[in-house]
């Protein structure tokens, strides 16, 4: 198949674009993060990912259109579901890219983090498929979770310390708040 995978970032797309090499497909990448914040750190991901496209020869596109404000739009006021906001930020577009430009299916390099909704990842791309006449290609990478970390550390690629957003940063850094748990984390 030929699949565009929507990344995240150079080190969570390390284990899905092996596993889908390995697989026979013919993987294209798309990096469309509107979440990441700060600035600072939305081009250290760009520059991660540029780096690990030369290493291993992948073709991805850059959608360098830095996404504030169209972030915020959607989750102020709504912090408590915004991972999945987020998601539709993110793979809607996706989905509209992988049809208008002939792939068979789409899928996310967010399937491979234990941080992220798995279930609800997978709900979100198997309705866009369908909304899109577009395949979805789903599997479970957080099994290559260790090879991916210990590849991207090899490869000295940056590895960023949260997720991206502005509340996961806060999560991660101030320790008097309570960190948004996935109910995918809860059940492990």
């Amino acid at each position: 198949m030929k699949i565009l995978l929507h990344v995240c970032c150079g080190p969570c797309t390390v284990y899905p674009l092996d596993f889908l090499r390995q697989q026979g497909h013919e993987v294209s990448g798309w990096f469309h993060n509107p979440n990441i914040h700060p600035y600072r750190e939305f081009r250290r991901r760009i520059e991660a990912l540029e780096e690990f496209a030369r290493q291993k020869n992948f073709n991805v596109e850059i959608d360098s259109t830095y996404g504030l404000r169209a972030f915020l739009r959607q989750v102020v006021f709504h912090e408590d579901s915004r991972c999945g906001l987020c998601y539709d930020l993110r793979l809607t577009p996706t989905a509209k890219r992988a049809a208008i430009q002939g792939f068979d299916a789409f899928s996310s390099t967010l399937l491979y983090s234990k941080y992220q909704n798995h279930s609800l990842l997978k709900n979100k791309g198997e309705v866009l498929a369908q909304q899109h006449g577009i395949g979805f290609y789903y599997h479970d990478f957080r099994e290559g979770w260790q090879q991916g970390i210990d590849a991207s550390v090899a490869m000295n690629l940056y590895r960023q310390p949260y997720c991206g957003c502005i509340y996961s940063e806060q999560e991660r850094y101030d320790k008097k708040m309570p960190r948004n748990v996935t109910p995918d984390e809860a059940s492990q």
